[in-house]
């Protein structure tokens, strides 16, 4: 584990206070913007470990990292808003006997596997028809 530095617990606190998935650039903007002087490079290191230590979810979306603070230790899977980034935790139960039911049709063993599901919230849905 990480050294916990007044520059990584202000990203970790940033983090747990975002809606949904973020960048590192828009949560350096948002320090920033709040008055930390913590420097981009530091968000993005804090972040990657954040991500690697189970403490933050991670996914690529249009080639860039995206960012959620997460409960550690718990599977889970997300829906995510395209529109918004509005981000549900939905139990990993359905998906657990999915995904182990497709992979036994298929002859794999001991299958591993990140899921999220993109969409549109309920508000984007009514504002985007």
């Amino acid at each position: 584990m990480k050294r916990n530095t007044w520059q990584r617990e202000a990203v970790r606190e940033a983090l747990g206070e975002s809606v949904g998935f973020v960048s590192a650039q828009s949560l350096h903007a948002s320090l920033k913007g709040a008055g930390s002087t913590v420097g981009l490079a530091t968000v993005y290191r804090a972040l990657a470990d954040l991500a690697t230590e189970g403490e933050a979810d991670s996914l690529q979306q249009d080639g860039e990292s995206l960012y959620r603070a997460c409960t550690p230790g718990i599977h889970h899977h997300h829906l995510i808003c395209r529109n918004c980034g509005t981000t549900v935790e939905i139990a990993a139960d359905e998906v657990e006997h999915w995904a182990q039911t497709v992979a036994a049709q298929h002859g794999f063993t001991r299958p591993q596997h990140v899921v999220d599901v993109f969409g549109y919230c309920p508000n984007c849905s009514r504002t985007t028809g």
